[in-house]
Order: C-alpha cells, then sequence, then structure tokens
C-alpha cells in the first residue's frame, strides 16, 4: 500500500545504484499543476496551428485529413485507455521525468557551481596577484613620492640659502664698492693734499736751505776776514737770520713717506738685481749654489747689524753735538734726525763693509776659497749698508726679521724657491731676508725649505765648520785686502768721513 501523503519514486544512476526520493503531497500537487498548465499551453497552441491551418485552407480545405487521422486518434485515445491504468501510467511517467529533470538540473547546478566556484577561485586569485602588484606599485610610487618631497625640499632649501647667499655678497660687494669708491675719493683728496702741502714743504726747505748758504757764505767771509766785533755780529746775524726753522716742519717729516717709499723700493732693486750679480760673481768661484745664497744672505743681515750700529753711534754724537746750541719749537730729538738726513753723505760706510767682512770671515755657517777674500761683494754689502742706515732715520725704522736654519715657515713671512719642497715645514735655509715695520711685513723674504731641515742644517754646519780665518793665509789675499779695504778705526787714525762729521758737527754748533 502507498502512503497517501508520500509517494517515493526511485532514480537510476549511471553506476547503477538506485536513490530514493521522498516527495510531499504538495510538491507532487504543484508538479501536476504545473504540468496540466504546460500541457493546456501546447493543447491551445496545437488548436490555434489547426485553426490557423485549417483557416488558411478555406472552407473545406483539410476536412479529409481531419476525418482520415485526427478524430480516429482521438477516439482511439479515448476509448482504449482505462482511466485507473493510465492516469497511473501518467502519473509514474511524469514522476520518472520529473526526477530526471531534477536530477539533470541538480548536476547541471552542481556543474555550474562548480565551473562558477572554480572561475571566481580563479578571478579571486587573479584579483589577489593584481591587488598584490598593485600595493607594491603604490609603495614604490609612495617611497618616490616621499624621495620627490624630499628632494624637493632639499631644492627649495639650497636654492634659500643660494638665494641669501646671493644677497649678501650682492650687498657686500656693493658695500665693497661704496668703501672703495670712498676709499679712491679720500685717497685722491689725501693725494692732492699730500702733494700740496709737500710742494709747500720742499718751497720752505728750498728757502731754509737759501738761508743756510746764505749763512754759511756770511760766515766764511768773516772767518777770512776777522774783526773785533766778531762776536757781537755772529749773535746779531744768529738773532736776525731766516734760518730759524720755527714756522717750518723738519726735513725728517718733510720728506719721509716719499723717503719710506723710496726706501722700499730700492730694497727690491737691490733684491731683484744686485742680489743676482753678487751671486754670478761668487758662482765664478763656487760651485755650491746653496753656499753661495748663504753668503748673499749673511752679508745682508751682517749689514743691517753694522749700519744700525753705525747708526746709533753717529745719533749719539750728533745729540752730543746739538744739545748745547739748540733752540725752537721743534725737539732735539726732530733736530737730529734731521741732521742725519740732511747729511747721510757723512755716514762712514767703509767701515761699516770692513765689519761686515771681519763677522762673515769668522761665521761658521759659510766657507769661501781661500785665493780670494769676501771683498769682492764688497760693492754689494756697500750698498745695502747704505740703504739700511737710511731705513733708521724714518719715523717708524724698517729692520729685517729675525730668520734661523729649522724655523718653522711661514706663508706671510716668505716665500719658496723654485727647488724647495712644497710639503716641508721648516726652513732648511735663507736666501733673502724679510723687511718688517714693526710687526707689519713690508716686503717678503726668500727660503728653501726641505725635509729633515733640523738634522740637514746641522750636517752641514759641522761640514762647513771651520777655524776663523786668517788674513795670512795667502799673500795675494792680504795685498788685496789691504789694498782695497783699509780699517781706519782700528789704526786708531780718524778716517775722511769721521773729520768730515766733526767739521760738520763744529760748524753747526758755532
Amino acid at each position: 500500500m502507498r502512503s497517501p501523503e508520500r509517494r517515493y519514486s526511485w532514480t537510476v544512476m549511471a553506476n547503477g545504484a538506485y536513490i530514493s526520493r521522498i516527495n510531499s503531497c504538495d510538491h507532487n500537487l504543484n508538479i501536476c499543476c504545473e504540468l496540466l498548465e504546460l500541457n493546456s499551453r501546447i493543447q491551445g497552441q496545437l488548436f490555434t496551428i489547426l485553426n490557423v491551418t485549417a483557416r488558411e485552407g478555406g472552407q473545406y480545405a483539410g476536412v479529409e485529413t481531419l476525418k482520415s487521422r485526427f478524430l480516429p486518434w482521438l477516439g482511439t485515445c479515448f476509448s482504449n485507455a482505462s482511466p485507473g491504468l493510465y492516469a497511473d501510467n501518467s502519473f509514474s511517467h511524469l514522476q520518472v521525468q520529473s526526477q530526471q529533470v531534477d536530477s539533470e538540473e541538480s548536476l547541471e547546478r552542481d556543474k555550474r557551481l562548480r565551473e562558477l566556484s572554480s572561475s571566481q577561485e580563479k578571478e579571486l586569485q587573479k584579483l589577489e596577484t593584481q591587488l598584490a602588484s598593485a600595493r607594491v606599485e603604490l609603495n614604490s610610487v609612495r617611497q618616490d613620492l616621499l624621495e620627490t618631497q624630499m628632494e624637493l625640499e632639499e631644492t627649495k632649501t639650497k636654492s634659500a640659502t643660494t638665494l641669501l647667499a646671493a644677497e649678501e655678497e650682492i650687498l657686500q660687494i656693493r658695500a665693497d664698492l661704496r668703501m672703495a669708491h670712498d676709499k679712491a675719493e679720500l685717497r685722491n683728496l689725501d693725494s692732492v693734499e699730500d702733494y700740496e702741502r709737500q710742494i709747500r714743504l720742499l718751497k720752505d726747505e728750498i728757502s731754509i736751505l737759501s738761508a743756510e748758504k746764505s749763512i754759511l757764505h756770511g760766515r766764511l767771509s768773516r772767518s777770512r776776514s776777522p774783526s773785533p766785533i766778531r762776536h757781537s755780529s755772529r749773535s746779531a746775524s744768529r738773532s736776525a737770520s731766516p734760518f730759524t726753522r720755527s714756522e717750518s716742519p723738519t726735513g725728517a717729516q718733510l720728506t719721509n713717506a716719499s723717503r719710506h717709499s723710496r726706501l722700499i723700493s730700492r730694497f727690491n732693486d737691490i733684491y731683484a738685481n744686485d742680489r743676482l750679480d753678487a751671486q754670478n760673481l761668487l758662482r765664478r768661484y763656487i760651485e755650491d749654489l746653496e753656499m753661495v745664497q748663504r753668503i748673499i744672505f749673511i752679508a745682508t743681515v751682517e749689514s743691517f747689524h753694522a749700519a744700525k750700529l753705525a747708526f746709533r753711534q753717529f745719533k749719539l754724537r750728533v745729540r752730543k753735538s746739538l744739545s748745547p746750541s739748540h733752540m725752537g719749537p721743534e725737539s732735539l730729538e726732530d733736530a737730529v734726525i734731521d741732521y742725519i738726513v740732511r747729511n747721510l753723505d757723512l755716514y762712514d760706510v767703509q767701515s761699516s763693509v770692513n765689519e761686515v767682512i771681519s763677522a762673515m770671515n769668522v761665521n761658521p755657517k759659510i766657507s769661501f776659497p781661500a785665493e780670494i777674500d769676501f771683498i769682492l761683494i764688497s760693492s754689494f754689502i756697500r750698498e745695502v749698508c747704505r740703504v739700511a742706515f737710511a731705513m733708521q732715520t724714518l719715523e717708524t725704522p724698517l729692520d729685517i726679521a729675525f730668520g734661523i736654519d729649522g724655523e718653522l715657515f711661514s706663508e706671510t713671512k716668505y716665500r719658496r724657491t723654485y727647488d724647495s719642497e712644497l710639503t716641508a715645514p721648516l726652513v732648511f735655509y735663507h736666501v733673502w731676508p724679510t723687511l718688517m715695520e714693526n710687526d707689519l711685513v713690508v716686503f717678503k723674504g726668500e727660503a728653501v725649505t726641505k725635509r729633515g731641515a733640523l738634522w740637514s742644517s746641522r750636517r752641514s754646519r759641522s761640514r762647513s765648520c771651520s777655524p776663523v780665518r786668517s788674513k795670512s793665509a795667502s799673500p795675494g789675499r792680504t795685498l788685496t785686502s789691504r789694498g782695497r779695504s783699509p780699517s781706519p778705526r782700528r789704526s786708531g787714525t780718524p778716517s775722511k768721513s769721521d773729520n768730515n762729521q766733526e767739521l760738520h758737527l763744529s760748524m753747526l754748533s758755532s
């Protein structure tokens, strides 16, 4: 017996197994209703087709076909089939068909679901890979953006700093230009004023010299023709003479700037010309260039020492002579310097040359061939002594800087020679001294720098060290030194220049 509420259907699978399915009554009724609806639709469409075809054939067309086929088929279908069996068979057939349809639909649905799931998984994987690549690209873009922002900030800061620096440079250049323009104008004004003042002072000096000349002529004439009123006339002429210097500065102050520049220029000429002439002269007898340059440097240094000593002695004698008769607004020191400047020819330069040669003969750093003497460069020594003596008469005397072998090389004081080692920090030996004005470098010296300068200088000093040279070593040199460089101070007889100085001082004091 079958349950009125449930109907069982058996579906044969592909592998031969039977699967039983249980449908509810509502489900079966719904399926029957759907079949009836489908059947009615199909029948309606068939009858519509029959009607259309019969109408197209005319009023009597198709009657034979309906009689011969359609009416017998309807009669056989309704007469042969029993109601219960027909219903039962049709229902079971419909149920089998529905189950087949459901299984096919479920298989198709599962297949579609699998295809959809596989396609979705593939698409999901593809989307994930795209997302990962997009993230990587996004990170790279962010990194590039950060780097670009940093470069932009750096560029902004650099441009701002360069702009500020350029503005500051422009302002500094403008300020320098204004200062240079102002200094040039002031210099021009000062130079014009200096020229005018020098012209006035030179005119005053010419008038003073002419007055001195007239006074000296008058004194000479009075000395040749003595009279009882000699002292009174001298005092009267001294009081009424225009030789008084109350309204004009001293001669030393008149030409101090011009003498300063002239002496520096002369010192430069000695370095550029006289030094090279003396060097070429010494190279005829000495092959070692280092020894030649050492000789010239030591001669220059000793010349300055001798000239300064002679200046101090000469200054003391002039002060001693002028102090009893000095009168006027100017100081005694100005009068002494004025006298020395006016009478530089009274300087006994030969005695200074002899002192320099004597000092060089006992110097252990230099050596000289036995057949000649240092008098060979006496003209060079004489010129250096004259320039050094004149430099002591300036308001701020010029002097050479102290230099010693092995000292630390200074770029502000010396220039390196072409054969020096540029990285050597010590001075091997000096070629030319530095001219100084107090602590200010006026003219740079020249020095040779080499590594191991201390050891090299000691070794060369020990190699060149020799006993005091005797002037009786060779007859030729003795005759030369006696004939060319007499030493009047050592013999005790006054020289001609000393006699001239004493005579001039006695005349001035009288």
